[in-house]
C-alpha cells in the first residue's frame, strides 16, 4: 500500500478508497520525485545512473546513437539554438516529423533550454497546421524535406531533419531553410553560452502538445518540467528498468504525448534502447524485434487483434522469443483477445495502461499478467496518483462500484490549457483535480474500468478526432443545413466519423460527396467514412445535439 497524505486509518486496504475525503488513493509504491526545485527534464534524464551502451537505432537504417552520441548532439543542437537563433527560455519550437532518430534530440535540446516544444501530426493538413501555429506561436520548426509544403505559408524559419540541405526556395519563395539538424550537431559546445542560460525550473512550461481535451476544437495542453519527470519516474518503476537494460520497439508516434515523454525521451533515463520505426508497418516491426532481439512493444489494440489472428504464419516467419512483453493503450482488451494472446504467444505479458495528454500519458496501468487477467480493466492508479468517481448530475463523490466521471490528481496532471482559461477552469478544478470526462467505476480491489465517454471525442485508430471539427466544415456546404457528427463502432478501428446530414430543399447531394468534401479539408483518421440523411438534427431545448439518440439509431441499422 502506498503511504497516503491523511489518516491512512481510513483508508480501505483492498481498494484504496478513504470514506473521509471519497478518494482513491494508489496502491502502488510512491514515486520518488526530485526536490531541487532548479531542474529541467533534459538534466534530471541525462543525470540519471545505468550501464545502457545504445540509446537510439533506427530499424530502417541500423544507424545507432550512443548514450554518448545522444548527449553530446543534445549539447550541440542547444548550443546552437541558443548562440545561432537567439532561443530562449519560453520560446515555443514547432517539430513536424514523423518518428525519427533526431526527433529526441530536438525536445531535448529545446527543453534542456527552457523553450518549449509543441508537435504535430504529420497526417495534418496545411490548414490544420496552421490553425496551430496561430495558437502556439512558434519561433522555429524542425520538419523533413517531404512535409516542408504544409509549412509553405507560415513564414517560420525551418530547420530540415536530414543530412542534406534544400536550397532555400526550391519549394516556395517564402520558404526560409536556415540550417540542417546534422550542421547543428557539428557545433561545439559553447561552455560560455551554458553559463548565461536562464534557470530553468520544474514548474515551468515544457511541452505543449495539441488534444481536444475534454470537449470541442483542439487545445494547448501546457506541460510542465516536473509532469515530466514524474511521467519518466512511474514508466521507469513500472518497467522495472532499472535492474537492468530492456529494448524498446517504438511503433508510438512520437508527436504524441505518451511517444514524445516515454520512447523520445524518458526510457533512455534508465539506459534502455528504443529502436525507432518512422512508420508502422507489421513486417517491419516483427523483423525489428527479431533484428534487435526486443524485449518490450507497445501496440494498439487492433495491432494486438492482428497478432493473434496471424499468430502461424509470423511464428513461423519471424523469431520472436526474445520479446517478454506487449504494452497495449487506447482502449480496454477484452477477455477473448487477452486469452486469444497469452495461448499464441505463451511468452508474452500483457500490459496495459490508460492516461489522457492531460495527465501526461498515465492514469491508470495493469503491470502484470495477473492484473491484466481482471477482464476489460483500465488497471489499477499509477503510483502517487488519486482519484475521485463524481456522479455528474450531483457532483457527489461515489464509493467503488459505483459509476460516475473520473477525476484525477498527482504530479503528472497538466498545468492548464494554452491561453484559455474558459477550458482550463471547466477541465481543472482550484484543487488541481483534473475532470477527464470518462464515465469509470473502480471496483472493491480498486481496479479501475472505463464504461462510457462523457466527451464525445471519436476513438479511431487510437487518434482523437472531435465531432463538432467536422461538424462546422460540413455545415459551410451550401447542400447542407444541419449535420451531426457520432462514433461508429468498428472491430478494426474502434471508432470512426459517422455523419447524419440534413439536405437544403432540392439538393441532390450523395453520400460520396459528402466524403470527398471533408476528405480534402482534414487528416486521413479525421475523415467521415459513413453518411445517413435524415429529415432534422435530434437536439435538446438547450441546442445541444443528442448523440446518443444518433449513436442508437446508426447501431440499430447494423
Amino acid at each position: 500500500m502506498a503511504a497516503i497524505t491523511g489518516n491512512s486509518s481510513n483508508i480501505d486496504p483492498r481498494s484504496g478508497f478513504c470514506k473521509a475525503n471519497s478518494t482513491f488513493y494508489s496502491k502502488r509504491k510512491p514515486i520518488p520525485l526530485p526536490s531541487n526545485e532548479s531542474l529541467d527534464v533534459t538534466t534530471f534524464i541525462s543525470s540519471r545512473a545505468h550501464y545502457g551502451k545504445i540509446a537510439f537505432i533506427d530499424a530502417a537504417t541500423g544507424r545507432h546513437l550512443t548514450f554518448s552520441d545522444v548527449w553530446r548532439a543534445v549539447d550541440a543542437v542547444s548550443t546552437s539554438l541558443f548562440t545561432d537563433f537567439g532561443i530562449r527560455k519560453g520560446h515555443v519550437i514547432l517539430l513536424l516529423s514523423p518518428n525519427s532518430i533526431y526527433f529526441p534530440i530536438v525536445c531535448l535540446a529545446v527543453m534542456s533550454l527552457g523553450a518549449i516544444i509543441t508537435t504535430t501530426n504529420p497526417l495534418n493538413t496545411a490548414r490544420e497546421i496552421a490553425k496551430q501555429i496561430s495558437d502556439s506561436k512558434p519561433v522555429l520548426a524542425f520538419t523533413i524535406p517531404e512535409l516542408i509544403p504544409k509549412l509553405a505559408d507560415s513564414n517560420l524559419p525551418i530547420v530540415l531533419l536530414s543530412s542534406d540541405l534544400v536550397p532555400v526556395g526550391s519549394t516556395s519563395n517564402k520558404l526560409r531553410i536556415v540550417t540542417s539538424i546534422e550542421e547543428m550537431m557539428k557545433k561545439e559546445s559553447s561552455q560560455a553560452g551554458s553559463r548565461v542560460r536562464e534557470r530553468v525550473y520544474q514548474d515551468d512550461t515544457a511541452t505543449l502538445l495539441y488534444s481536444s481535451g475534454t470537449t470541442g476544437a483542439s487545445k494547448g495542453v501546457v506541460s510542465s518540467h516536473r509532469n515530466l519527470i514524474a511521467m519518466v519516474q512511474t514508466v521507469s518503476n513500472r518497467f522495472k528498468l532499472d535492474e537492468g537494460n530492456q529494448t524498446f520497439i517504438c511503433t508510438v508516434p512520437m508527436f504524441h504525448i505518451y511517444g514524445l515523454v516515454a520512447f523520445a525521451t524518458g526510457l533512455i533515463a534508465s539506459g534502455s534502447t528504443v529502436v525507432i520505426l518512422s512508420k508502422f508497418e507489421m513486417g517491419e516491426m516483427l523483423t525489428a524485434i527479431q533484428k534487435f532481439s526486443a524485449t518490450y512493444l507497445p501496440l494498439v489494440p487492433p495491432i494486438l487483434v492482428a497478432l493473434v489472428n496471424n499468430a502461424e504464419t509470423i511464428r513461423k516467419k519471424y523469431d520472436l522469443r526474445s520479446l517478454h512483453s506487449v504494452l497495449s493503450g487506447g482502449a480496454p482488451l477484452s477477455k477473448e483477445v487477452i486469452e486469444g494472446f497469452s495461448e499464441k504467444y505463451p511468452g508474452v505479458t500483457i500490459l496495459q495502461g490508460y492516461g489522457l495528454t492531460e495527465s501526461t500519458g498515465i492514469g491508470a496501468s495493469t503491470d502484470s499478467a495477473e492484473e491484466s487477467r481482471r477482464y476489460g480493466t483500465a488497471g489499477l492508479l499509477s503510483p502517487s496518483m488519486e482519484a475521485k468517481i463524481v456522479d455528474p448530475e450531483s457532483g457527489e463523490a461515489l464509493s467503488f462500484n459505483r459509476t460516475g466521471e473520473l477525476w484525477l490528481k498527482g504530479p503528472s496532471i497538466m498545468k492548464g490549457y494554452f491561453f484559455n482559461e474558459e477550458a482550463t477552469a471547466s477541465t481543472l478544478d482550484s484543487d488541481g483535480w483534473l475532470r477527464t470526462g470518462d464515465l469509470c467505476y473502480i471496483d472493491e480491489d480498486g481496479f479501475i474500468f472505463v464504461v462510457d465517454r462523457l466527451k464525445e471525442l471519436i476513438k479511431y485508430k487510437g487518434y482523437q478526432v472531435p465531432p463538432a471539427e467536422l461538424e462546422a466544415l460540413l455545415l459551410t456546404h451550401p447542400e447542407i443545413s444541419d449535420a451531426a457528427v457520432i462514433p461508429f463502432p468498428d472491430k478494426d478501428v474502434g471508432q470512426f466519423p459517422m455523419a447524419y446530414v440534413v439536405r437544403k430543399s432540392g439538393s441532390t447531394l450523395s453520400e460520396s460527396g459528402v466524403m470527398d468534401f471533408i476528405a480534402k479539408q482534414v487528416a486521413p483518421y479525421k475523415r467521415i467514412r459513413r453518411v445517413a440523411f435524415i429529415s432534422s438534427i435530434p437536439k435538446n431545448p438547450s441546442g445541444k445535439i443528442l448523440r446518443k439518440d444518433l449513436i442508437k439509431l446508426a447501431v440499430s441499422k447494423m
